[in-house]
């Protein structure tokens, strides 16, 4: 549990430095969403692309906070539907692909990769 938290921090250390550095067009919203509605025994996979054949990159149980980059599929933007009530953010990404920020083996290699939203509930 310690890793995970040591690595939470370093992914939001980086972000901060990714964003301090780039322009505001090109920032991005690193929003919280925890893993939630993965059946019993299962975990949430990560993939490279927005797509069930895309290559595995992790896997994450319930619980398991992830850092979004508040990119979807659809052209549906994390921001854009922040302040809405939880049950309509979910609904708004239940069949959205969903970029998210971290680190698969855990080493400080923080790479971008996908999740589906209907496993995803706001944080």
């Amino acid at each position: 549990m310690t890793n995970f938290y040591v690595s939470t921090a370093a992914a939001l250390a980086v972000a901060s430095t990714v964003l301090a550095f780039t322009g505001q067009s090109h920032a991005t919203a690193f929003a919280a969403w925890q893993v939630a509605g993965v059946p019993f025994g299962d975990t949430l996979n990560v993939r490279k692309y927005p797509s069930n054949a895309s290559q595995k990159q992790a896997a994450y149980p319930n619980g398991t906070i992830l850092q979004m980059t508040g990119k979807c599929t659809g052209g549906l933007n994390l921001l854009e539907i922040a302040g809405k009530p939880d049950w309509k953010q979910k609904q708004a990404i239940r069949y959205q692909w969903c970029q998210i920020w971290h680190d698969p083996a855990q080493n400080g290699g923080f790479v971008t990769g996908w999740v589906y939203g209907k496993y995803l509930v706001p944080y």
